[in-house]
């Protein structure tokens, strides 16, 4: 009996061994299967779709399937063992949640923003410091191409970003590209005050609506398909020029639409049309700060008796 009493512990403990080891195989060769399975998925998706955008929301949602499937399929040989440390488990998890709060936070940052979509990947946001065009969403951040900062007019700088998904639940979020899905962009132009403003004012409207009147009926279409989802309304969308007046000179000041991509190029054109336009007209001029010294006649004519008091 005592040599039996012995010999079952021993048995039990190779039960277990082996057991685990089956477990281990089982896990392992389901893993194999999901990640062939997911490279040849992807593999396909490459040669098949040639949309750069489309290509990577398929890559994206095999990569979202098959981790999903690898988790189930890891996990599932393992199932009658975890029942018995459910407790344990629970101590474990409340732990984590302390240690690895801005993790957790991340991840359900990402999950607000699969559901909620305030941005999608090729939408140009602003979020807190940062702006760019979004070209990727993972589970712990997502990726901009910079735009802005040292470069002007919201070209891009060459730099990409990483930014913690959890940001969504701290900065507001600026999107370009949804809803409306355009940008009022304004370019103020100084003239003299000796310059004739008028004419100048109606050359600058029919430049505007020259190189921006075309986008007003696409903009229409857009705040009536916008007005669905939120409250937006605008009584004009074609171009419009402002007059105010500063220490240099007359402001006009040219308000358009535009594409935010097309900022920059739309700005460049109006310009280089207003300089070739204003110099065929001699009553047009630019400003620019000066300054201008008057002499009183007075003070004058005691300064011209003064030098001939002393000449004489």
């Amino acid at each position: 009996m005592g040599f039996l009493a012995q010999v079952e512990p021993l048995d039990m403990a190779l039960d277990a061994v082996s057991s685990t080891q089956e477990k281990l195989i089982a896990s392992a060769i389901g893993l194999t299967v999901v990640l062939v399975l997911r490279l040849f998925a992807q593999r396909w998706v490459n040669r098949q779709i040639e949309d750069a955008r489309t290509r990577y929301h398929w890559r994206k949602s095999i990569g979202y399937i098959s981790g999903a499937i690898a988790l189930l399929v890891a996990g599932v040989p393992w199932l009658p063992d975890l029942r018995g440390l459910s407790t344990f488990l629970g101590i474990i998890a409340a732990g984590l949640a302390v240690t690895l709060k801005e993790p957790i936070s991340d991840m359900v940052g990402w999950a607000f923003i699969l559901v909620r979509q305030p941005f999608h990947v090729g939408d140009r946001i602003e979020i807190g410091d940062h702006a760019g065009d979004v070209i990727d969403i993972r589970i712990f951040q997502f990726t901009l191409m910079e735009i802005g900062n040292w470069v002007e007019t919201d070209q891009s700088t060459g730099r990409v970003i990483h930014v913690p998904n959890g940001k969504v639940f701290q900065d507001a979020i600026a999107n370009y590209s949804k809803g409306f899905q355009y940008i009022w962009n304004e370019i103020p132009v100084l003239i003299t005050f000796e310059s004739n403003w008028e004419k100048a004012k109606a050359i600058l409207h029919s430049i505007a609506d020259e190189n921006a009147e075309h986008l007003s009926e696409a903009a229409q279409r857009r705040v009536q398909k916008a007005a669905q989802k939120y409250m937006i309304f605008y009584a004009k969308l074609t171009p419009t020029v402002y007059t105010s007046v500063r220490d240099s000179g007359v402001l006009l000041t040219i308000r358009y639409l535009c594409a935010p991509r097309h900022r920059r190029g739309t700005e460049q054109a109006i310009w280089e049309t207003i300089l070739r336009t204003f110099v065929q007209h001699d009553d047009i001029q630019l400003a620019y700060p000066t300054q201008r010294f008057y002499t009183s006649p007075q003070v004058s004519q005691i300064s011209h008796i003064n030098k001939s008091r002393e000449v004489s």
